[in-house]
């Protein structure tokens, strides 16, 4: 697989119409989508891919569906459905409505990645310092930051474990 990045990610207006009139008031994903501009972007993980070859799946995409799946503790299959099939999710992911999604393997495959590659907490630590910008988790005191490397690890292996059984 190979990475060929997106410099930015737009909401098609189609999805952000049908979405916000869904989701009037918002959901996790439509916010998310609002400030996602300073979490993380395709560039990020270049170096997990190759520059040549077959193009993958754009990797924040993953990343994102990744997270919404262990908030919602979806199976990998469960998780490409709602790519599919969720407005909120195709806002947040930057999909036409139309958009068919991706093969479920596609997440196993990326997990993999991110753990072979010792890349877990790419996705993880960013998205603690996200937060913590967002005002949604606040700074503590006293923080053991070799944990979240154990954390981002364990998430990443519980969701590969849900598909295996």
């Amino acid at each position: 697989m190979s990475l060929h990045p997106q410099s930015e990610y737009v909401v098609p207006a189609e999805t952000a119409k049908v979405a916000r009139a869904i989701f009037p008031k918002g959901n996790l994903g439509i916010t998310m989508a609002d400030r996602l501009s300073s979490f993380l972007c395709d560039q990020d993980f270049s170096a997990l891919f190759s520059s040549q070859g077959q193009p993958g799946a754009s990797p924040l995409r993953l990343a994102l569906v990744t997270i919404l799946q262990y908030i919602e503790g979806l199976t990998d299959r469960q998780a490409a459905d709602a790519v599919r099939s969720r407005s909120d999710w195709k806002y947040l992911l930057g999909l036409e409505l139309t958009d068919q999604g991706f093969n479920h393997t596609v997440l196993s495959e990326f997990r993999t990645r991110l753990i072979s590659q010792q890349a877990e907490s790419l996705v993880f630590d960013q998205l603690l310092t996200w937060c913590q910008q967002q005002g949604w988790l606040q700074a503590r005191s006293r923080q053991r930051t070799d944990r979240r490397r154990s954390v981002s690890g364990s998430a990443l292996r519980m969701c590969s474990r849900r598909v295996e059984q």
